[in-house]
């Protein structure tokens, strides 16, 4: 009998804070995550976008702007940056198409979430 008494002295398990806590720390990650997840997927849209046309978009700086904005139409999920905020330049004869901008993110009321995303075309 006192081995059964010993054994459940010796058990330990969560307390009632402890879960609290865990749950608070677990619940604005997935807010974070849930946030900022589609702004992810976009600055990955942008870039994929960005490296087609700067393969295969045009000469003049018009033109690529332009095959931004087609392409713009066709992928749904930006809405950032249109063609006007592209930075086009030549590198070693080769287009070169970058892009800058920010998101700001609305994480509870008056808190905000600034993410500065940048890319350019691959060589």
């Amino acid at each position: 009998m006192t081995g059964k008494i010993a054994s459940i002295r010796r058990q330990r398990g969560v307390t009632l804070f402890g879960l609290m806590f865990w749950a608070i720390v677990i619940g604005i990650t997935a807010l974070v995550v849930m946030r900022v997840l589609p702004t992810v997927n976009e600055y990955y849209t942008i870039q994929r976008a960005v490296d087609k046309i700067a393969k295969e978009g045009g000469s003049t700086v018009s033109e690529i702007r332009y095959a931004f904005e087609k392409q713009k139409q066709i992928e749904y999920s930006i809405s950032s940056i249109s063609g006007k905020d592209l930075q086009i330049t030549k590198e070693n004869e080769q287009v070169v198409v970058s892009f800058a901008y920010d998101k700001e993110i609305e994480l509870i009321a008056p808190v905000y979430l600034l993410i500065k995303y940048e890319g350019r075309s691959k060589k």
